[in-house]
């Protein structure tokens, strides 16, 4: 993902995140994040906020499928709600995932959100940050257009996400989590009618 890209998508995340609106197309499970129990997030964050996340599966909320540009993978996590609306969302664009395989040393974006807050901190680029190992194992029903992925990774960043304006910075060491990414089989094409045939 070029520079520009990361800017705009982070921008369209704050605007997502004041709305409250989910930044990936895959609808959540119905009971936390992975409807087989075994989702979670943990992350060290330091800098600007200092937060050591640990959440399991009933308190996260978890989304996923392919980026918008098809170079990878774009995988949405977020916590469990403040009473006063707060919450912290991180998302992930990990560069050259491909749908069910697995990968490693894979450069990655990162978008933190403080909801609530309208607080965004992004990496503005996939060479901060690194996937060390990614895995894939299919999960829900097999047949149908739609195919649902519990997505296993772990990694790191070596450079600091600031917000827009670059005057607060974070650092997430490190990460590691299981979420989903579903997938979508693009509509069948309609034909396209005969010409009507002309009687002489």
């Amino acid at each position: 993902m070029r520079l520009t890209l990361p800017v705009l998508a982070a921008a369209a995340l704050l605007a997502a995140a004041a709305g409250a609106a989910a930044p990936a197309p895959a609808p959540a499970a119905a009971h936390g994040c992975l409807a087989t129990g075994n989702g979670y997030l943990r992350a060290t964050i330091r800098g600007a906020m200092n937060l050591d996340i640990n959440w399991h599966n009933g308190e996260l909320e978890c989304e996923g499928g392919p980026r918008p540009d098809g170079s990878g993978l774009r995988l949405a996590f977020a916590g469990p709600p403040h009473a006063d609306g707060r919450r912290v969302r991180l998302v992930f664009g990990v560069e050259a995932a491909r749908e069910g395989r697995a990968g490693r040393d894979l450069p990655t974006n990162l978008t933190v959100i403080f909801e609530g807050e309208e607080r965004l901190f992004s990496t503005r680029g996939d060479d901060h940050c690194t996937v060390d190992e990614l895995s894939q194992e299919r999960v829900g029903a097999l047949g149908g257009p739609s195919r649902a992925w519990r997505i296993v990774a772990r990694g790191f960043c070596v450079s600091p996400a600031s917000t827009l304006d670059a005057r607060a910075r974070i650092l997430v060491s490190s990460f590691d989590f299981a979420g989903t990414a579903v997938f979508e089989d693009p509509p069948p094409e309609k034909p396209s009618p005969k010409p009507a045939e002309q009687k002489l």
